[in-house]
């Protein structure tokens, strides 16, 4: 009896940690621009699609990225526990304006913060941002950003 009860905890447990290893595909999304680029983003708005993000994905094209929305203005930082990708995260005022970029390296649990409260983080791959030109001060518009 005990052998079946520990069997049966093991196939359970392994099919929550399995659950968790899926990237997440099917967030809704909403379109950015920033200068004349578009970017489809998905958006990350619960805790838990904020605490998956873009963990575990082997492969994003070029034009998306994921949008993290938070309740309220609070310093934000992230790591990049089982992130795959090299990102650039953007930490992005409720208007738009980006605050600052940071290269993120893939499965590090480093830290990467805000340097003011916002409410929103961009994730792109890493460099996306500066190959295009773009730097704390530009704007981004569309979805949640007022033009």
């Amino acid at each position: 009896m005990k052998r079946l009860f520990l069997t049966a905890f093991f196939l359970f447990w392994c099919s929550i940690v399995a659950g968790q290893e899926q990237p997440q595909m099917q967030l809704p999304r909403t379109k950015l621009q920033l200068g004349m680029y578009q970017i489809d983003a998905q958006m990350a708005q619960s805790a838990e699609q904020r605490g998956i993000g873009l963990m575990f994905r082997s492969e994003m094209p070029a034009h998306e990225g994921m949008l993290f929305v938070f309740e309220q203005p609070s310093t934000q930082c992230f790591w990049m526990k089982n992130t795959l990708l090299p990102l650039t995260a953007a930490f992005v005022l409720d208007d738009g304006t980006i605050v600052n970029l940071a290269d993120m390296k893939p499965m590090s649990t480093d830290s990467h913060c805000s340097l003011k409260p916002v409410r929103f983080v961009l994730e792109m791959h890493q460099g996306w941002f500066t190959k295009k030109g773009f730097k704390p001060g530009s704007k981004i518009t569309g979805g949640p950003f007022k033009p």
